[in-house]
């Protein structure tokens, strides 16, 4: 059975060296592969960076063969002439410290919000990993140059708007790679926005002269792609487990039983993200007091609905494709991505390896599963709802229906949730646009679809959150009737910060609580410390 609990891939190497951001161990990077848990430690945990002494004798070794390049009189692209649809003009010496430059600010054209402090910093560890690879042909200088922008905590100001998904995420990475050189704007490590030759002076650390082919290496890459795919993985990871948990309650709730939920039934359909959703439901429903107050043969009950018989399947079904989208991020965290590459013999040849389709596809694909997962649990939060389909329970859990209007209005706001997931889950890499004069014709419009997923996952979040809050009342109006072990410690967990059943309450206040109790893990650390880690 498959685990999507854990990166099985190694840990980030840590040193003792601490790090001026948050006192934490800084992660290496070397020439191989960053694991997933690096890539959260340093965009969410503000962990510093230094390359290992293998990466930077790769780099040392790249570097070599790019000067030797640059004084060749054949033209070599990056190198000595322009770029995409200006690739056929031939750059002399004397101009090329400007030509990296003018690459730079050029393609630092991007337009709206500010991108999320996280995203930048992944985005900023992957493009770091990949000059650590030996295959990009920077100089030593501009790779640590790199790695002292993010352990001092220095966040580029990164638009919005402006990537296509290919040569990767140019218009990011670009800005990104201007405050390398001294430019643009910057947020430090106190969050303030300041000029970023101040930041980094205050830093001390030294702007940047991009020199051959540098500044192609460091905006050529699906890194900002490819960091909001690990990032979200890592959190549907744990919500994945959280909405096993509501669905527990919501089948404890509204007196449905577990037994489909039995291993051999399910070994029926062999896929291995059923087997551990249902695993994990038969572990929460285990000695539960309300599934085994019908659990006798006079009971009339034959079947569930779909929204709680199906659970598994449904979970099941997006831990999958969770699943195949880590193997693609995983296989993405251990590429080179730059265009052209320097190779181990020595050769520097262009290739289209930045090309954003890998990630793009699965961004998209997760975007589908996490609209299909809210909309199932909005309509097991529903059932609660309704007296004719809730087995007892009073009309919309209010304390007096009638003149309280009980949960009625938090389903309209997960509905309305729910609704605008299914928007979110219309597929950007569909919608290649062309670019560059023609030269750059086919497009991923990666970047697009991890910006939309970001919005999709917070959705959900919010979707399993008015789950929980809606089944913790129904288990509440259950009473006598206690609810197995585990989750009644969710409820407690939940009852934290929301109070239990009674008149009207202002709703809003308890939603956000309930939504801080999922994403803070609260509720899934309430069920694991019963039953130990789920699936």
């Amino acid at each position: 059975m498959q685990d999507l609990t854990t990166d099985t891939r190694p840990s980030p190497r840590v040193t003792d060296s601490d790090d001026v951001v948050a006192g934490l161990p800084r992660v290496a990077v070397g020439v191989g592969a960053l694991s997933r848990a690096a890539v959260v430690a340093v965009a969410r945990d503000g962990a510093g960076v230094e390359l290992t002494a293998e990466a930077e004798d790769a780099v040392r070794a790249s570097r070599k063969v790019v000067e030797a390049l640059a004084d060749d009189p054949v033209p070599h692209y990056g190198v000595s002439t322009g770029f995409g649809a200006l690739a056929n003009r031939h750059i002399p010496a004397g101009l090329r410290a400007e030509l990296q430059r003018s690459l730079v600010r050029s393609h630092a054209a991007g337009s709206g919000p500010e991108v999320e402090r996280e995203v930048v910093r992944a985005m900023q560890l992957l493009r770091l990993s990949t000059l650590a690879t030996g295959r990009t042909g920077v100089r030593l200088g501009t790779a640590r140059g790199y790695a002292a922008l993010l352990t001092a905590g220095i966040m580029p100001v990164v638009a919005e708007y402006g990537s296509l998904g290919c040569s990767g995420d140019l218009a990011p990475l670009a800005a990104c790679a201007l405050a390398l050189t001294g430019e643009g704007l910057v947020r430090d490590v106190d969050g303030v926005r300041r000029p970023a030759a101040e930041a980094l002076a205050t830093a001390g650390i030294e702007p940047v002269t991009l020199r051959e082919k540098e500044g192609l290496a460091l905006i050529n890459g699906t890194d900002g792609m490819l960091g909001m795919l690990v990032l979200a993985c890592h959190d549907l990871e744990m919500l994945l487990r959280t909405a096993d948990i509501t669905a527990a309650m919501s089948v404890e709730a509204l007196l449905g039983t577990d037994a489909v939920f039995a291993a051999d039934l399910q070994a029926l359909r062999p896929h291995p993200g059923q087997a551990a959703s249902a695993a994990n439901l038969r572990a929460l429903l285990a000695g539960s007091g309300v599934v085994a107050s019908h659990r006798h043969p006079g009971c009339t009950r034959v079947q569930d609905a779909y929204s709680l018989r199906c659970s598994p399947q449904v979970h099941g079904a997006v831990r999958d494709t969770v699943a195949h989208a880590v193997t693609v991020a995983e296989r993405e965290l251990a590429a080179a991505v730059d265009n052209p590459v320097v190779l181990p013999d020595g050769r520097v040849e262009s290739n289209g390896n930045f090309h954003g389709a890998p990630v793009a596809y699965v961004l998209d694909f997760l975007a589908i599963a996490v609209a299909d997962l809210a909309g199932i649990s909005e309509r097991r939060t529903d059932r609660h709802l309704d007296v004719a389909r809730s087995h007892g329970l009073p009309a919309f859990l209010a304390d007096d229906a009638g003149v309280d209007s009980g949960y009625m209005i938090a389903q309209y706001t997960q509905a309305a949730l729910v609704s605008e997931l299914k928007r979110l889950a219309v597929p950007a890499s569909v919608d290649s646009i062309p670019s560059s004069a023609m030269q750059e014709d086919h497009v991923s419009m990666g970047w697009s679809a991890a910006r939309k997923l970001r919005r999709a996952v917070d959705g959900l979040t919010r979707v399993i959150a008015i789950e929980l809050l809606t089944a913790a009342r129904s288990l509440d109006l259950r009473r006598p009737l206690e609810p197995a072990p585990a989750t009644a410690a969710v409820r407690a967990a939940l009852r934290g910060t929301v109070p239990g059943p009674g008149p009207d309450r202002h709703l809003g206040p308890e939603i956000d609580a309930a939504v801080e109790v999922v994403a803070s893990r609260q509720a899934l650390a309430a069920a694991e410390s019963v039953l130990g880690p789920l699936s």
